[in-house]
């Protein structure tokens, strides 16, 4: 099995910045491609950044400029730095991560969430 714990949300004004960060354990071999999205409230979730093993990171227009992917494989973590912050950013926050484990069979694995809110 295995587990992804998020941290880092929380409460800022406008035009600050939150660092999330999502750590991964359990049977792992390997991760594929990693990434962030976000259900904001009355909204479909969506995905707001994603990077590939390689380090290869892409974006959301909506965040593009203000967002940067990051991860750590020898930790199995991924990061995301969130600046300049804007109220429409306010949402539930969820990691992915596309795992193969010890048997060589590869499934997606989710978060539990991490609230983040942007007052105005």
């Amino acid at each position: 099995q295995v587990q992804l714990v998020e941290s880092g949300g929380g409460l800022v004004q406008a035009g600050g910045s939150l660092r999330l960060s999502c750590a991964a354990s359990g049977s792992i071999f390997s991760i594929n491609a990693m990434g962030w999205y976000r259900r904001a409230p009355g909204k479909q979730r969506e995905l707001v950044a994603g990077i590939t093993s390689g380090g290869s990171p892409n974006y959301a227009d909506s965040v593009k400029g203000r967002f940067t992917i990051s991860r750590d494989n020898a930790k199995n973590t991924v990061y995301l730095q969130m600046n300049s912050l804007k109220p429409e950013d306010t949402a539930v926050y969820y990691c992915n991560a596309e795992v193969m484990n010890s048997g060589f069979f590869t499934r997606n694995y989710w978060g539990q969430g991490t609230q983040v809110t942007v007052s105005s």
